[in-house]
């Protein structure tokens, strides 16, 4: 998958069980300001309602070339999933006060798919942890590049 875009923040808020692919239903302008990279998935999540999954916070830049055919920025935009796949992330949702979060988005082929993500919410100790964490690896890099 050619990645367009990440969402660095989800990795950082949420403890990620599960990932997977799934299709998205969007507009041509839509698609077009995707392949420029106008997107912005920090605030996104993935809402379940009526048997189908709705992408929810995702802003999607309105393409400048478009004319009077503009996209609403910040839309619900539906996911294109398999009825089991769906079923058994409502489940989880549901039971398990877990949530669905976009990780990335990007081109597989001539189709864009977001990858998802099933996580659980961090506490902050569990925040600063992987910041602690992330500071020693860096320091561990600097060290071992002197070394050399």
């Amino acid at each position: 998958m050619k990645v367009l875009a990440v969402n660095r923040r989800a990795r950082f808020e949420y403890e990620l069980l599960e990932r997977f692919t799934a299709g998205i239903a969007l507009t041509g302008s839509e698609v077009k300001s995707l392949r420029a990279g106008s997107v912005n998935l920090q605030d996104g999540h993935v809402v379940f309602e009526g048997g189908q999954g709705y992408l929810v916070g995702v802003h999607i830049s309105p393409y400048h070339n478009a004319g009077y055919a503009q996209h609403d920025p910040i839309r619900r935009r539906k996911l294109l999933l398999h009825a089991r796949e769906l079923h058994r992330l409502v489940g989880k949702v549901t039971e398990k006060g877990l949530t669905v979060v976009p990780l990335a988005i990007g081109l597989e082929g001539n189709w864009i798919k977001v990858e998802l993500g099933l996580g659980r919410g961090k506490k902050l100790h569990d925040k600063r942890e992987t910041i602690r964490q992330r500071e020693l690896d860096r320091d561990a890099a600097a060290d071992l590049k002197d070394h050399r």
